[in-house]
Formats: C-alpha cells, sequence, structure tokens
C-alpha cells in the first residue's frame, strides 16, 4: 500500500479500538480540547515509529511538512509532545486490546527473552546522572557485554504478536520479573538458559504454564533430540521481533530522560510493532513481514 494507504489504515484501526475502549466515556472531563484527537495523535506516533522518526521532534516535523492536508489543526511541537506523552496509559490498553484480538492470549504456545536499553555509553555511567536511581549495571549475554541501563522484558505469541512486555533496571533477574509477565498465559513457554530456576519452574506450573529451556553444560538432558531441535527453531522468533523492535522502532535509543517519557516511548513502539502485525494479517501477508506493508 502507499504511505497515504497506510496512514489513513492506521487511523481507523486506532480509531475503531479507542473508541470500543472507551465505550462512550470521556477521556478528558476538564481543561480546553485538544486540536488533534487523541487517535490522530497516536497514528502520528505509530507511522512516525514505522518510518523511523522515534523523536516527538522529527514526528512532529515529518507530519508539519508532509500531512498537513491530513492534520490541518496540528499544534506546536510542545503541545503535541505533550499530549503524546499524557496517552502513555492508553497506548498500552490498546496494545493489549489489539493483542486480544489477535489471539494472542488464547495461544498455547509463547516465548520470552529479554533484550538491554542502555541510557547512556558504558564509559559514561560512572559519572552519569541519567535516570539516577532507577537505571542499574546489567549484562547482556548475546552482546557479551556490560551496560548500564534497563533491560525490556518481552514476551510473544507463537505468530510473533506481543503479548506482554514490561522494562526494569538491568540488575533485576529476569526470572523474577517472568511471573507477572506470563501471568495471563497458558500453555508452553519457551525460554533461554538465564530463566532455569527450578522454584520458577513450579510456579508457573502452578499458573498451567509449562516453560521450557535449553540446558546448562552441567546438566543432563533427557528430551528427546527432535524436541530439542524444535525448541531452539522456534526460539528465533522471538529473535526475529527483537530485532525488529532494535532495528526499525530503535527500541535500544533512550531518548527521554525521566521514567514517564520512558514508558510512553516503550509502549508506543510496541503498539507499532502490532498494528503493523494486525494490519499485515488483514491484508493476508506473513505477520512479521513488516516490509511488505508500503510500496516502494
Amino acid at each position: 500500500m502507499s504511505i497515504d494507504e497506510f496512514i489513513i489504515a492506521v487511523f481507523c484501526l486506532i480509531e475503531d479500538h479507542l473508541q470500543q475502549l472507551l465505550n462512550g466515556k470521556r477521556l478528558r472531563e476538564r481543561g480546553f480540547s485538544t486540536k488533534l484527537t487523541d487517535s490522530e495523535v497516536i497514528t502520528m506516533e505509530i507511522v512516525g515509529e514505522f518510518l523511523g522518526f522515534d523523536q516527538d521532534k522529527a514526528i512532529w516535523l515529518y507530519f508539519k511538512q508532509h500531512w498537513n492536508h491530513f492534520f490541518p489543526k496540528m499544534p506546536d511541537r510542545t503541545n503535541f509532545a505533550r499530549q503524546a506523552a499524557n496517552l502513555h496509559i492508553l497506548k498500552r490498553f490498546l496494545h493489549e486490546k489489539l493483542a486480544h484480538c489477535l489471539g494472542a492470549y488464547q495461544d498455547q504456545l509463547h516465548i520470552i527473552d529479554g533484550l538491554p536499553i542502555p541510557v547512556c555509553k558504558f564509559a559514561r555511567a560512572h559519572f552519569s546522572h541519567i535516570f539516577e536511581g532507577n537505571a542499574a549495571y546489567g549484562y547482556c549475554a548475546t552482546k557479551q557485554e556490560h551496560f548500564y541501563g534497563f533491560r525490556g522484558h518481552i514476551v510473544i505469541s507463537s505468530n510473533g504478536v506481543i503479548t506482554s512486555a514490561t522494562f526494569a533496571a538491568a540488575n533485576i533477574d529476569e526470572r523474577d520479573v517472568c511471573p507477572e509477565l506470563v501471568k495471563n498465559l497458558k500453555g508452553l513457554l519457551l525460554g533461554d538458559k538465564g530463566y532455569i530456576r527450578p522454584c520458577l519452574k513450579n510456579e508457573l506450573e502452578l499458573m498451567h504454564l509449562h516453560l521450557q529451556t535449553p540446558v546448562r553444560n552441567n546438566m543432563k538432558e533427557d528430551r528427546p533430540a527432535g524436541f530439542i531441535k524444535w525448541m531452539k527453531s522456534t526460539r528465533r522468533l522471538i529473535e526475529t521481533v527483537i530485532g525488529q523492535l532494535s532495528e526499525r522502532f530503535h527500541i535500544e535509543k533512550v531518548r527521554a530522560k525521566d521514567l514517564w517519557h520512558q514508558a510512553t516511548r516503550f509502549w508506543r513502539k510496541l503498539l507499532a510493532h502490532t498494528v503493523c502485525v494486525k494490519i499485515n494479517l488483514s491484508r493476508g501477508n506473513e505477520p512479521l513481514q513488516l516490509d511488505s506493508l508500503l510500496t516502494s
């Protein structure tokens, strides 16, 4: 589809689900009305993120210069950024609603993994005051490097829909975050070696969730070779999703200076990814083939 068709498709999707979510209730009870509707602001954020503009200023400027006829009541940049930040809870609810519509929570197969979200270069961490008291030192086994910042935690369904996510200080063990992330899920959960912990496995069993991970070198492997091969190939799906979040949506780059703005950036990226998956499926495309959404 063309870029203007994509903008219209995103707006219609957001508008429909937002109206269902609000169910006739007003989001604001007092104060002046905003120039742009919330659906318009969220549409601009999603399209901007998809196109690689991950800063409020860049998104605002792109639509101001190229799509003013679609959004004629464009406010100034400060008001746009403020309205976008104030909608971060709404974006989270919209993401959850879309995931429900895509059947992600009813899926019997889920995959969990994490990714580093450094807030600054490691060499600057010892004198940096960015997110002081919230960020921490951590280690990324995939990249084999230490970093200072947060760690993102992502759970996806069997076709790549993000079912739940959060970010926490980098020194918080991913096994401690896992139970809260998967509390609404059932079936099989695939993780890496970082999720090996007998008490975690038992806790998840009580939640009707069966955790499977690769074993460490000093552990005995008694599962069939066919299952191990299937598990290894299936887990690559979350690597694809994390790769898209990092490369297209720049989720590993921190542009914010406080948790409020970091949260809205985090959730709008996840929402943008889920919206793209939804539009792909509605057009008969593979869910994670995001490059197929726009024609050159």
